[in-house]
Order: C-alpha cells, then structure tokens, then sequence
C-alpha cells in the first residue's frame, strides 16, 4: 500500500501534550526542535508534532474550554491561534513554522479532531471548491463527549468528501508532515469512526504531500485491525497513557494482543512516553509540572518494551530540561537499531510476572528482553532452546553497553521488582 512507504521505519520525535497540554506555543515548539536537532536528530528522531488545540487562543493546560470560540478561516477550517503561534498571522497558518523546523532537517506534525467545527455549522460557513456549506455535511448527532470543538462528517452528503479534501491540501500547502487525528480510532461515544478514517486516507493520497496518519485514541479494537492497517501508519491500542506503574504493566498484553499485526508501515501505537519533565501546563496523568513519577527501572522497562514491539517512539517532556539519565534512553544505539532492525517480534513467554520476549534482525542477531513485572526481586529465565538458538551465542547487555560472555544453554537474571533487562545474542 502507498502510504505504507510514508513510515517503513516507526516514526519517532516529540509531541507537546504530556509537557504542554492544550496550550504549547510557538516559542516552546521552535526550542524543543532546536534540541532535537541538535542532540537527536542524529539518532533517528525526526518528528515535531503539535497536539491538540492550536487554534484555541485561550487554552489553558489540558482542561477544555467548551463553547468558545476558536480561530477559523472563510472555508470551515481551523487555524493556528495567531496569539500562540504569531507567524501564522494574516492567513500564513503553520505554513513559517513548518518551514522552521524543515530547515532543521526535521518534520513537522499536527494534531486535528475528526470532523467539523461547531462554530462552522452554527454559522453555516463555506466549503472550499463547493456550494455546499457546514451545516449541509455535518452531523450534529456525532460529538465528543470530552471536547466540544467539532461536530462529526456525514459522509453521504454531498461536500463531505470536497471537506476533507479541502483540509488536507491546506495542511499540504503548510508542509505538515504527520497528521495524528483523534476520537476516531476509538470513540469514546461510537467506537471507530470507519468512514472518516476512508475519507481522511483518500483526502491524505489526494492532496500530493505524503503524510503518516496516526489515529486515536484508544484501545482500538482488534477487530478492526484490517482497517487500520489499510488505511492509517499508527494506531492507538490504549487509552492516555501516563507515569503510572498499572498503566505500564497493562501494556504487556495490549502488546502481546497485537504483536502478529505489525510491519513495515503500520505500527500500533503505545502511545507517548512520560519521560523527563511533564505536566508544565497539563494536568492529565496526575500531579503538575513534574519529573516522571517513574523509577529508574520502570524507565527502562518500558523503553525497552516499546522498542522490541517496535511502537513509535514519541517523547512528551520538555526536552529542554532532560537530564543526562533522560538523554541516555533516548540516545542509546543499540537499542534504537532494534527499534529500526527488528522484525517478527514474539513474546516467548508469560508466567504470572515473568515476561520473555524476543526478536531479530537480518543480521542474524537475536534480541531477547526479559521482564520482572511483579513485586518481588526473583530470576527470570529463559533457554536458547526456547529461542531456537542452537550454538552457543555471545551476549551483551544493550542498555549498558558492555559484554556479559558467552551463553551455553540457558540465560538467568536476577531481577528486582519492575525491572529488566535486554541483550544481544550473537555468533
């Protein structure tokens, strides 16, 4: 499939929402993309994505304002916030940052909610390239509950199509990159919006500018996977995911679940990574304008089980205020190659908190990481024979970067409670 060719590897950069909410502004996205550049770029992160909002002058952290008005050009389509985003002034919307961080050798995202702007069908606004107008293609029976910004899309009227067409071309001619649309993959009212996510596809192909499409929120049902994978590069199979330990213990089966449904250019989605500081302006996840309440360990184990899976990375904090500890997990090159290299990645086993899982790259290199997620400091094991390992195989430790000898038949750890531990076996 085209779009496919959008995202061969699983995309990887930083969004606003975790630090920033509903409020990031200009200023703070050009700072996070001049650090990318400088201290990421060169291990593969490239994407900077603007999350909810942007056309909401008066946003405040990730609490909603519902029912006030938001910035809107003639043709029912939102635009930046001049206020937040001041080169976007006199109809240039994000077309001058775009163009900031391309010259960064960087790509620019956006998030949208499905649909229509409310304020577009209450004051029956023009379709761009039709006679038709808001309140003739919406339909005002399809809401959000959590947002009041949009009504959904009747896609059997006429202009509903030309609608999303029209969009998607005004975010061409601004440059964007990634398009991360939500209440889409699993509405929190309808389950997944089927035909908006066909509409956003052939409005993406249509508009000439190839973008990678992400869709939330989540979980996305399995049963929908042929559709995802169809039409979208990423999917959301959790709900927000925050610094908290159930939330990342949770995981070890969403991904289990959808481990056989991922490949070169769609990739489910685990959601971004509450690392460094978060919650300057949001107040999601718990407690504001805090380090992740995450160990040490807990750090690690998620870094390590989004990479072997091969979710797309996408940091939340302020990464002008990384700390080195923080830097490392995102600069380690051993274990991005697996993030990038890996394929046909299996969890060999699940025994009550004892967790195995492993994968390849053509290398012929074996990736194997293994997890205590239980309470209590124990040994976790697992045997070449388990992982269809014949010879003896060197291991080394990816995290620390150091040699561990050789393996002859069975590989233990002692791990503490949350903790893991991820290694490469090679000849």
């Amino acid at each position: 499939m085209k779009h496919h060719q959008y995202a061969l590897t699983p995309p990887i950069g930083w969004n606003s929402w975790d630090c920033y909410g509903a409020t990031v502004t200009e200023e703070e996205v050009k700072g996070n993309a001049e650090y990318m550049a400088k201290n990421l770029k060169k291990y593969g992160w490239e994407y900077i994505v603007v999350d909810i909002q942007w056309y909401e002058p008066g946003a405040v952290s990730s609490a909603y304002r519902p029912f006030v008005p938001l910035e809107m050009d003639e043709y029912s389509r939102l635009i930046p916030a001049a206020n937040r985003f001041p080169s976007s002034a006199n109809g240039k919307g994000f077309k001058p940052l775009a163009d900031y961080v391309h010259s960064l050798g960087l790509k620019f995202g956006i998030h949208i909610m499905r649909g229509i702007p409310r304020q577009a069908v209450h004051q029956n606004t023009a379709i761009f390239g039709t006679n038709k107008s808001a309140r003739e293609i919406a339909n005002t029976n399809s809401i959000c509950p959590w947002n009041t910004d949009m009504y959904g899309i009747d896609p059997k009227k006429e202009g509903a199509k030309e609608y999303y067409h029209s969009l998607f071309q005004l975010y061409a001619n601004w440059g964007v990159d990634f398009v991360k649309v939500d209440d889409i993959a699993a509405s929190t009212l309808y389950g997944t919006n089927t035909d908006e996510i066909m509409l956003i596809r052939k409005a993406i192909e249509q508009c000439g500018r190839p973008m990678v499409l992400s869709l939330s929120p989540g979980p996305a049902p399995l049963e929908h996977a042929s559709l995802f994978v169809e039409n979208a590069n990423m999917w959301r199979m959790t709900d927000d995911f925050w610094d908290i330990w159930e939330l990342l213990y949770q995981m070890f089966e969403r991904c289990y679940k959808w481990s056989k449904l991922v490949g070169p250019g769609y990739w489910p989605d685990a959601d971004m990574l509450p690392l460094g500081r978060i919650g300057v302006r949001s107040v999601d996840g718990g407690a504001s304008n805090r380090y992740t309440r995450f160990t040490k360990d807990e750090q690690r184990t998620m870094m390590t089980l989004w990479t072997i899976f091969k979710s797309p990375l996408m940091f939340g904090g302020e990464m002008r205020d990384n700390d080195d500890w923080t830097l490392s997990l995102l600069t380690n090159e051993e274990v991005l190659h697996v993030h990038k290299a890996g394929y046909s990645a299996r969890q060999i086993y699940r025994e009550n908190d004892k967790v195995v899982w492993s994968t390849k790259d053509l290398e012929g290199n074996l990736y194997v990481a293994l997890f205590n997620i239980g309470e209590t400091t124990t040994n976790v094991s697992v045997s070449l024979n388990e992982l269809d390992c014949i010879k003896p195989k060197k291991m080394r430790n990816l995290w620390d970067k150091t040699d561990l000898g050789t393996v002859e038949d069975r590989i233990t750890f002692e791990l503490k409670p949350h903790a893991s531990i991820f290694v490469k076996l090679s000849n």
